[in-house]
């Protein structure tokens, strides 16, 4: 179980997910990972844990390698399944949500469910796949907003003098979408002109990626070494504040 421990806790992977994503509370969790052994857990539990790692049994535990690639595969497995639940929970429970609240998510189930049940190409799933990577990205990239409201006004659903965000930034945003899309709809942009954008465009997001994935493993090395110099094994809610002190103090060390 030593080993299950710190496979999970390089992964850094929250008890809130595992939790969700086993169908336990955390408290359980903390019973289950206390334990001796994966043997003793309830098999359909040790089932998905070793499912969730990749793995056929427990002995191939040693055999696990924690790099940027297996974070990344166990990441999605995990995101995956809790989604599925999330999915279940969301259209089962409404408690909560006013006539009109339920009304509009109603519509936009029911517009769901008819788009891609007369899907022939699969078009309409890959992008309704881009429409929930789209909301879940909206609260922290308010430009989203922007174009939601841009599209809104250029269809004539919305008029377009109406701004509910921040009116300087959506009338900057939206004179600017509209020089953009003039310029693609006139014909005045081809793909051998704008090639060298499109290369750059593509350089930025694989760079950012690249960050992105840096300061994963930065971070789980820094709460590897917090969690050994402190002497525990993993991070709960009682050692947590320790933890978390411990790695800004490695941090401070570097600077």
């Amino acid at each position: 179980m030593d080993r299950l421990n710190k496979v999970l806790s390089e992964l850094g992977i929250s008890k809130v997910r595992l939790s969700k994503y086993l169908g336990v509370s955390r408290q359980m969790l903390y019973n289950y990972l206390g334990q001796k052994s994966l043997a003793d857990w309830p098999k359909e539990k040790e089932m998905k844990m070793l499912c969730l790692l990749g793995l056929k049994n427990a002995s191939d535990l040693d055999q696990v390698t924690v790099d940027g690639e297996y974070i990344m595969q166990v990441e999605s497995r995990l995101n995956e399944s809790v989604k599925e639940t999330s999915n279940r929970e969301a259209l089962t429970d409404l408690k909560g949500f006013n006539k009109k609240e339920q009304e509009i998510l109603a519509d936009l189930i029911h517009l769901l469910k008819e788009k891609l049940a007369d899907d022939k190409t699969k078009e309409t799933y890959h992008t309704y796949r881009y429409l929930y990577q789209y909301l879940q990205s909206m609260d922290n990239t308010k430009e989203l907003k922007y174009i939601l409201a841009y599209m809104s006004k250029s269809l004539g659903f919305t008029d377009p003098m109406e701004f509910v965000y921040n009116e300087n930034q959506q009338f900057i945003f939206e004179s600017i979408m509209f020089s953009a899309m003039t310029l693609y709809n006139n014909g005045g942009a081809s793909k051998s002109k704008i090639a060298d954008t499109h290369k750059r465009f593509v350089q930025e997001i694989e760079h950012r990626k690249e960050e992105k994935l840096s300061r994963t493993q930065e971070l789980n090395t820094l709460k590897v070494q917090a969690l050994r110099e402190l002497g525990y094994s993993v991070i709960t809610a009682e050692n947590a504040k320790d933890v978390l002190d411990k790695i800004a103090e490695i941090q401070s060390r570097k600077v």
